[in-house]
């Protein structure tokens, strides 16, 4: 079995619930993944040691989805040089602008892609994981496209 290409980190068992959709998307173009359950603020060296060994541990593109104060994108993407796509999860009393806010705002030189808030993020992040991997892949090209035609 190939090597996992993409990490779908989330910060607490209970969000495991909204990674349906990107689970369906990578089995579908057949890219391995991995989730990984680690938060910023209860396993912090955790989520640092995961960051800063996911390059050499053969990972291409880490989709970290979180709730609330949102603080794990931004923590891996202090410690990568992988792109990390954020997905706010809708955990809070109001329903994950308040993560979408963490995500957005990050600071100068430590981007995070950021989808929409929920399940409808978490899925078009494993397509757009699946956009970078394609441009140096040619095979999984050629299904992102008979996918996109799949669209019309």
């Amino acid at each position: 079995m190939e090597s996992p290409k993409v990490a779908l980190v989330v910060g607490s068992q209970n969000d495991l619930v909204f990674l349906d959709g990107a689970k369906e998307v990578f089995e579908r173009f057949g890219v391995p993944y991995r989730i990984e359950v680690i938060s910023a603020h209860r396993s912090l060296d955790k989520t640092i040691a995961f960051a800063e060994s996911a390059k050499a541990n053969g990972l291409k593109v880490i989709i970290a989805c979180a709730g609330m104060a949102a603080h794990l994108p931004g923590v891996i993407a202090a410690k990568t040089t992988l792109p990390v796509v954020g997905v706010p999860l809708p955990t809070s009393e109001i329903k994950g602008v308040d993560s979408l806010y963490s995500m957005v705002q990050m600071p100068s030189g430590v981007p995070v892609g950021t989808m929409a808030i929920g399940k409808a993020g978490v899925k078009n992040a494993a397509i757009f994981a699946i956009e970078i991997l394609a441009l140096s892949d040619d095979s999984l090209h050629d299904k992102l496209v008979e996918f996109k035609n799949s669209l019309k």
